[in-house]
C-alpha cells in the first residue's frame, strides 16, 4: 500500500477493515517508512494527523475498548459513526 500522507495512510487502512474496527497509529507509521527506515521516526507525524482527523470528527481513539478523550499513552483509532456511514 503506498501512501504520500499519515492521513491517507490512517484512512486506507481503516478503509480495509471492517465496519467497527480499529488499527494502531503504529500501522500508518509503517506503511510511510521509506525502506530501511525506523518507522517509529514516522510516529510523530501520525500523532498530528490523528489529532487533527479527531478535531475533524473522522476519527475516535480508544484503548481496550474504552473511548479516549485525549490521546496519551497507547490508542487505537477507528472511524466515527458518521465517517463510516460516508459512501
Amino acid at each position: 500500500m503506498a501512501c504520500a500522507t499519515p492521513r491517507s495512510a490512517i484512512q486506507a487502512l481503516l478503509d480495509e477493515r471492517k465496519r467497527g474496527a480499529s488499527i494502531c497509529p503504529s500501522e500508518a507509521a509503517r506503511i510511510l517508512a521509506r525502506d530501511g527506515e525506523d518507522w517509529r521516526k514516522s510516529m510523530p507525524i501520525v500523532h498530528a494527523a490523528v489529532d487533527e482527523m479527531i478535531g475533524e470528527a473522522i476519527v475516535t481513539i480508544s484503548w481496550k475498548g474504552q473511548g479516549l478523550r485525549t490521546r496519551e499513552g497507547p490508542y487505537r483509532i477507528s472511524l466515527t459513526t458518521n465517517a463510516s456511514d460516508e459512501p
